[in-house]
């Protein structure tokens, strides 16, 4: 367990070493030849946890990863009830001609003016990689692709994806279509958490349509173990890039690799990746469900605080050896002003490595602490006057 927690009273920082174990923007123009930076991107889906970011915020053109945003907007669609998975959608001839078997790219062979019900048009996309299919499901939802692609930049934002614009549904070459590894592990954990019932069709091994049978088209699925989906993209100007979720152990872990030269160098690197869970992490509990982390102060109360406590175990992959680069700290809004309850959440503990958030844990107050007197309001009153509160914002 950790050290007993240093308070001040005024600051409730917890910058602790964890010592349980003694033992720069790039343009999105740049030609890959020119730029041969590799970034990573590893988190644990199953606590939120970040193991491990290496140039996580240079960005590089999705190629055909954009797909995995086109499969969310439709997935939030049918969520919302716009479209149903039994809803036909017309195959159009920009659908057939420019993502069909005539551009000769990745397609699903759906028949020029024929209609594709919705939920087969998503296994074509996901499991066939299928531009006919991303075309044909832009326009049925939005009219055209620049319209889906404005659905798509607004579900981007909404969800996180600060260093990210998608051009087409299909992943085309754009000079405007950019992405970091960090938006598109974002983008993979929002599937899993908020649309995981299709997530399966990811891992889906076959699907034949239009009487023609193919077999899932992702090249990470059977080479990389316990991997079972997502995507694999490549564009000229940013190389091969690869987004893929793994079961190791108890937890499950998305991973996102870009910037290489080849597509056996983006598998070799996604493995690495992976394996590095089982090589160079282990779990350590931090706190048990329950325990008091430390105090936050009250305004205008019959006590000046109360203590903080952990909803659940807190438990974190954290790297073997040593982990002094790690710390712990409480961010919360305060003072708190009573009546405060029991149960009331009001705070977060964040585990830092070299300032960036690899872990958050909420934390709800332990007790009761009533209104107190007019004295004792009017002196937190002057206390705040004099001195202020304490406010980590984080």
């Amino acid at each position: 367990m950790l050290p007993r927690i240093l308070k001040t009273a005024m600051a409730l920082s917890l910058a602790i070493s964890l010592m349980l174990d003694p033992s720069g923007l790039a343009s999105s123009g740049a030609a890959f030849a020119a730029d041969k930076v590799t970034s990573s991107y590893l988190v644990d889906a199953s606590t939120g946890t970040l193991l491990s970011s290496e140039a996580a915020e240079v960005p590089f053109a999705p190629g055909d990863s954009a797909k995995l945003m086109t499969a969310a907007v439709v997935f939030e669609a049918l969520s919302r009830g716009e479209v149903t998975p039994e809803t036909p959608l017309p195959i159009s001839e920009h659908a057939w001609r420019d993502g069909g078997a005539p551009a000769r790219g990745p397609t699903m062979f759906a028949r020029l003016g024929s209609e594709v019900p919705v939920a087969d048009l998503l296994r074509g996309l996901i499991i066939q990689n299928a531009n006919d299919a991303a075309i044909a499901l832009a326009e049925g939802l939005a009219g055209d692709e620049a319209r889906f692609a404005a659905r798509m930049n607004a579900l981007a934002k909404e969800i996180g994806m600060t260093r990210t614009r998608f051009a087409n549904p299909a992943g085309f070459d754009a000079r405007e279509a950019v992405t970091t590894s960090r938006d598109l592990a974002l983008l993979a954990g929002y599937i899993l958490t908020r649309h995981g019932d299709w997530y399966p069709l990811y891992g889906a091994e076959e699907f034949t349509w239009n009487g023609i049978y193919q077999r899932n088209r992702n090249p990470l699925i059977g080479e990389i173990r316990g991997l079972d989906g997502f995507t694999a993209g490549y564009s000229e100007r940013s190389g091969y890039n690869g987004v893929g979720s793994a079961l190791r152990g108890e937890g499950r872990f998305i991973g996102v690799v870009a910037g290489h030269a080849s597509a056996e160098a983006r598998t070799n690197a996604l493995a690495r990746l992976f394996e590095s869970v089982d090589k160079d992490f282990e779990t350590v509990d931090l706190y048990a469900a329950g325990d008091t982390v430390t105090e936050a102060r009250v305004f205008g109360g019959v006590a000046p605080a109360v203590a903080l406590k952990t909803v659940e175990p807190v438990r974190v992959l954290l790297p073997r050896g040593d982990r002094r680069a790690f710390r712990l700290r409480v961010v919360y809004k305060g003072p708190l002003k009573a009546p405060v309850r029991e149960g009331q959440s009001i705070g977060e503990l964040r585990l830092l490595h070299e300032g960036e958030v690899r872990f958050r844990a909420p934390l709800v107050t332990a007790g009761n602490v009533a209104q107190g007197s007019v004295s004792d309001r009017a002196m937190d009153a002057i206390r705040e006057t004099l001195f202020g509160w304490w406010l980590d914002k984080g």
